[in-house]
């Protein structure tokens, strides 16, 4: 009897619920109405970079105060500074040997010890050449294996003992006068840093985001200080600061920390990239760090350069610049180039902006948009930056004009470095040197 009401109940509401148009429950398709649009904040929001000039008539004096400093002393700065140069570019010899495959790369750097030069080949051999470009040594601890790896290395020298480290895990120590090897190991990970010398330490960054303090003596590892690591290998140089004690580095993600330089503490660390735009990390390219008395300073390809308080880590001010480069401290001023090809003059203390000229203006509007800055130094009179191209750009510091674009290949070469009154930039194959 039960079933039989049941029944009666579902035909009941069957009819309720019927196929006809005016049904509410099965009726002809029809498109869903959009909701009303919300406002939404975009989490990622690209940044306008510099493309105008700003204050191009005024004039930047700057002092006549030369940086005299040791070359160990402006290592553990990073900051040049104004050196004494000003030379008319006319090129005086080079220093040949066996080309570097995919140069365009890597960031190598040329180690000097007195007038003498330091770099190396395809196949990880070691040369040192004289101020006259004739080679004094060339010395190659690798494996035939290890020689098809093709090591890009990274040097410092006390001048007495050269340290190696590359890009395969192997570190090394020489002795500078004959390039005979001291010792030699192996490390966990790739470095991809610069190399600091400090007493009887030197340090340097692996590729596991990892800080590492070894004895100069026979390599013994001292301590190590771990940071985050990160998914993906950037080929973007590391880099590191000493400064009274503390030695201030970067990671792949941006973090930057300050470590005692003798028992390997961590003192603070700070994060420059927001957790919200993690990702874009992977894609991050810091400039050397430098640092300024109780002052560090560097930017990114991210549209951000910073002022840090050293000792306390807190930001001293943030603005709006787009470079991968190098930046350095004149005076009052904060100098830099965009990858988009214009020189930045800022004052140090406040982080305003207070120059903004294009010194790409003499390309081809199609041309410069393929041209990427390499790296500058600051002489007496003019800047040099070098470029992706092969171009060496003379800037005038007064006016911030582009005075002349010397050829010097037509691939990358590296950023420029001046030693006693000379300048100097490598190439695939070659050291060149310019008066």
């Amino acid at each position: 009897m039960n079933k039989y009401i049941l029944l009666v109940i579902c035909i009941i509401l069957l009819n309720g619920c019927s196929f006809q148009k005016n049904s509410k429950f099965w009726t002809t398709s029809k498109n869903i109405p959009e909701e009303k649009k919300q406002n939404f904040q975009k989490i990622l929001i690209k940044e306008k970079t510099l493309t105008n000039e700003l204050n191009p008539s005024l004039k930047i004096k700057l002092d006549d105060k030369i940086n005299n400093d040791s070359l160990l002393l402006r290592n553990y700065s990073n900051n040049d500074g104004r050196l004494d140069y000003n030379g008319v570019l006319k090129k005086s010899s080079r220093y040949k040997f066996k080309k570097i495959k995919n140069f365009h790369q890597f960031e190598p750097v040329i180690s000097f010890n007195k007038k003498n030069i330091i770099f190396f080949d395809d196949k990880g051999s070691i040369l040192k050449f004289n101020d006259n470009s004739k080679l004094i040594w060339k010395k190659n601890y690798y494996s035939k294996s290890e020689k098809k790896l093709k090591p890009i290395l990274q040097f410092a020298n006390d001048n007495k003992i050269l340290i190696v480290a590359d890009n395969i895990a192997k570190f090394y120590a020489l002795n500078l006068t004959n390039g005979n090897l001291l010792w030699s190991k192996n490390n966990l990970a790739p470095f991809n840093s610069q190399i600091k010398i400090y007493k009887n330490k030197f340090f340097i960054i692996d590729f596991s985001n990892t800080l590492r303090c070894f004895s100069i003596k026979d390599g013994k590892e001292l301590w190590s200080l771990s940071t985050e690591k990160s998914l993906v290998r950037s080929q973007k140089k590391l880099s590191m600061v000493i400064v009274n004690d503390k030695i201030l580095f970067n990671n792949s993600i941006g973090d930057i920390s300050a470590v005692d330089i003798n028992k390997g503490d961590l003192l603070w660390q700070l994060p420059t990239q927001s957790n919200l735009i993690y990702q874009s990390a992977f894609s991050l390219e810091t400039s050397d760090i430098i640092a300024d008395t109780n002052t560090i300073y560097f930017s990114n390809n991210k549209n951000q350069i910073f002022s840090i308080d050293l000792s306390t880590g807190s930001f001293n001010w943030e603005n709006k610049v787009n470079s991968n480069i190098r930046p350095s401290i004149v005076d009052n001023f904060l100098i830099t180039v965009s990858l988009e090809g214009y020189l930045i003059v800022i004052e140090k203390n406040t982080g305003n902006i207070i120059r903004v000229t294009d010194i790409f203006k003499d390309f081809k509007k199609k041309k410069r948009n393929e041209i990427k800055p390499v790296g500058f130094v600051i002489g007496l009179k003019n800047i040099y930056l070098s470029t992706d191209n092969g171009r060496l750009i003379v800037v005038d510091i007064l006016s911030g004009k582009t005075i002349s674009i010397l050829k010097v290949d037509n691939e990358k070469i590296s950023r420029p470095f001046i030693l006693d009154k000379n300048l100097f930039v490598i190439k695939d194959d070659a050291i060149i040197k310019l008066r």
